[in-house]
């Protein structure tokens, strides 16, 4: 199931097609004893949760190195649950910073043990609340933890200001359905629909909205 990953992202070196091979046992074993991933959706990591937390590098590429900075992209995954979607986007950017972050201690216990496994050096992890998190972050990527507009009141001080991407530093945030009341405060959102870079029936609704902040 992981060649899936190979197919939209052909560019992947045979040590990141690797690590994306090991999600699948990884989070098999987990999942039987702390429930991270829907049962009914296990079946399906690769498309419902790995290509789905991909679909943010078909927005953005983070760069490598920042003007002014001591390394590259620094990003946030608020609510990360089992990893998702920083985990298969660290695999994509290994020079990228990912710092996750969830509320629910025995998810970031799994997260630790699947970057341990890995060997994923360019990510951390905090047990805790977003607003509790120390520094600044070009992006914040998460995959629907709550409304929009309180997503905003949790991180909204958490962007740094300087832009050095295509698109504004901001929010990164995977959603489904019908968004069109959630984000009438926001006249500068942007949504991107992820049909138009998948073909896959789970995608129909899907989309990465983005707000610079």
């Amino acid at each position: 199931m992981h060649q899936i990953i190979k197919t939209y992202f052909p560019h992947l070196t045979d040590y990141q097609m690797e690590q994306f091979a090991q999600l699948g046992d990884l989070y098999a074993e987990w999942n039987a004893q702390i429930n991270v991933i829907s049962r009914k959706d296990i079946d399906q990591l690769y498309v419902k949760h790995v290509l789905h937390s991909l679909g943010i590098s078909c927005v953005v590429r983070f760069r490598e190195s920042l003007p002014n900075t001591s390394g590259g992209t620094r990003v946030m995954d608020v609510g990360t649950g089992g990893g998702f979607p920083g985990i298969p986007l660290a695999i994509m950017f290994p020079k990228t910073s990912f710092h996750l972050v969830d509320s629910i201690g025995k998810k970031i216990k799994v997260v630790d043990a699947v970057v341990e496994a890995l060997q994923l050096k360019n990510v951390t992890t905090q047990h805790g609340r977003a607003e509790k998190v120390k520094g600044k972050f070009d992006f914040i990527v998460s995959r629907a933890v709550t409304n929009m507009p309180d997503f905003v009141k949790w991180t909204r001080h958490k962007i740094r200001k300087d832009s050095y991407h295509e698109i504004e530093n901001g929010i990164l945030y995977l959603k489904g359905g019908d968004l069109t009341e959630e984000l009438k405060p926001f006249p500068d959102v942007y949504m991107y629909e992820l049909p138009d870079y998948f073909e896959e029936a789970f995608f129909e609704t899907k989309k990465v909205v983005h707000l610079p902040l």
